[in-house]
């Protein structure tokens, strides 16, 4: 696994469709197709893709996401397996909503528990 690819939250950027998508002119267009069927919303297939979290913000499918803003722009970490308060309830209950996010939580706990030993 590319650690460098995993993203503040825990998610693997190496499995993300959204970030293949910004190579992939015909994912963009499935993308916008849709964001119009499913959430009734216009979307410029360019602007479909992602840079992850340390990327240009402006390439950053969802540069207002929380997680990001508090780990990154408020404690200036990484991931938030670095914080002392990892995890958190808004981490925990965000991790609750679907299995993706679960496993972002685990491969956070993996992370946090490498560095401990590492020390």
């Amino acid at each position: 696994m590319n650690q460098e690819l995993i993203a503040c939250c825990g998610l693997d950027c190496n499995e993300c469709d959204m970030r293949a998508a910004a190579s992939d002119p015909e994912m963009q267009q499935e993308f916008a197709q849709w964001f119009r069927t499913n959430l009734n919303q216009n979307v410029d297939p360019e602007d479909i893709g992602c840079t992850w979290c340390r990327g240009e913000r402006e390439g950053h499918w969802s540069a207002d996401c929380w997680i990001l803003e508090c780990c990154v722009d408020k404690h200036g970490r990484e991931h938030c397996s670095e914080c002392p308060d990892f995890p958190c309830s808004k981490l925990r209950d965000w991790a609750a909503q679907n299995d993706r996010y679960a496993a972002a939580l685990e491969r956070l706990r993996g992370m946090k528990a490498a560095a401990i030993a590492s020390f």
